[in-house]
Order: structure tokens, then C-alpha cells, then sequence
């Protein structure tokens, strides 16, 4: 969200866009560190983004959000569950 406001507004957003960068990478290299799969560690931290990220654009930078894009995003969910429940056996 950050990116997108630093290139469509002023470039102060920039150093926001790297300060998320470093948090999130910090966080999942945490997550892994824990002990969770790879796969479901990074599953779950993209899916979680495309989801969010979709919502909220539609709401703060007026994008589209169809119902194609929904059922992709429920797609992407679940596939995610999938990943997930398959790894703890």
C-alpha cells in the first residue's frame, strides 16, 4: 500500500515501503525460526497479502474489487488451508 502511495504521491512514502520490507522479513524469518514449514510460513504471509491488499485498495485507491477477484481470493485461502493441514501430519 505503501509502494503504491509512494509512487502515485510523495516520495516520503519510500521509507515506509522499506521499513515494511525489513518488518516483514524479520517476522518470517521469527515465524521460521519457531519452527514453522517454509511453506506454510510463506503461504500464509502471501496469501494474507494479496487478500488484505485487494480489500483495502478498493476502499483507500477506489481499485476494483470484482466477484471474480473474490472467488480468487477465496481460492487462494484455501489453497493455503490445503498447504497447511497437509503438513501437520
Amino acid at each position: 500500500m505503501s509502494l503504491r502511495a509512494a509512487v502515485t504521491g510523495t516520495r516520503r512514502w519510500y521509507a515506509i515501503v522499506v521499513i515494511g520490507y525489513l518488518v516483514s522479513f524479520v517476522f518470517l524469518s521469527l515465524t521460521l525460526a519457531h519452527g514453522m514449514p517454509l511453506g506454510v510460513a510463506y503461504g500464509i504471509w502471501s496469501a494474507t497479502g494479496v487478500a488484505l491488499i485487494a480489500v483495502l485498495s478498493k476502499f483507500i485507491f477506489r481499485e476494483p474489487l470484482t466477484l471474480m477477484m473474490g472467488a480468487g481470493i477465496a481460492l487462494i485461502i484455501g489453497g493455503v488451508l490445503l498447504v497447511e493441514t497437509g503438513s501437520t501430519h
